[in-house]
């Protein structure tokens, strides 16, 4: 009745099927907000309280990204108990909006950094290939943006997104360290979340702003429903 198919259930675990009208079920939290409310348990609209943003908490939005992936949507949320199951479930979760409400990536791409490791306000900007090197995530050295869309396996996955652009988006933050390239990789120094970590910034760019806040939305719910505390950032894109 609830609309989520049960595939197979024992001891164990229970497997069902989650339709991509409802990407906010994909994840456990999300899973168990939903029917809460369908078995009367919590009725009505969740409220979730945003903080206003800080000093800094700004994306400055730069007029090169416009004809590559001009949109962006972002948040912050601090204060997360992070262990080795919440880490997976973040994780799987991205990797699922990503193939479903993303497009594989087309429409929408995430990235979830540390906030320790990187220093606001945060820039969205595109370069010329050659200028652009880090080590990607899973990797241990630095390559420049060509080498990773040839040697590294997100790299060669999603290298048709970028390849027929002259310059591709970076998110930079105040020092110009690159925290990733959007849609393909997050930097290895920046971009990996760990059961240290207690504050995150999220980002989502793509090419439709309605699904980059849908998006941002289900993260930040369910990073909420883990114990955060949800905190809105300024986004400039120059003239709005």
């Amino acid at each position: 009745l609830f609309g989520t198919p049960l595939e197979k259930i024992n001891e164990k675990e229970i497997e069902i099927e989650v339709f991509p009208n409802r990407p906010d079920l994909i994840s456990l939290q999300g899973f168990v907000s939903g029917f809460k409310a369908f078995l009367g348990k919590e009725k009505g609209m969740k409220k979730y309280t945003l903080k206003k943003p800080e000093k800094d908490y700004e994306i400055k939005i730069s007029p090169m990204v416009k004809e590559i992936r001009p949109y962006t949507s972002c948040a912050i949320v601090k204060n997360i108990q992070f262990d080795d199951e919440k880490i997976k479930s973040i994780i799987e979760l991205q990797e699922k909006l990503h193939s479903t409400i993303g497009r594989n990536r087309k429409k929408v791409a995430i990235g979830i950094y540390p906030l320790n490791k990187i220093k606001l306000p945060i820039t969205y900007t595109a370069l010329p290939p050659e200028k652009i090197k880090f080590i990607p995530l899973e990797y241990n050295q630095e390559l420049t943006a060509a080498q990773i869309l040839k040697k590294h396996p997100a790299g060669k996955l999603y290298a048709h997104l970028l390849e027929q652009f002259d310059k591709f988006p970076v998110f930079l933050d105040a020092e110009n360290k690159i925290l990733s390239m959007p849609p393909i990789i997050n930097s290895e120094g920046t971009g990996r979340v760990e059961k240290t970590t207690k504050d995150v910034f999220i980002e989502c760019s793509g090419t439709h702003p309605d699904t980059l806040n849908k998006t941002l939305n289900i993260l930040v719910v369910t990073l909420a429903e883990m114990g955060g505390k949800i905190c809105q950032m300024e986004l400039d894109y120059g003239d709005k």
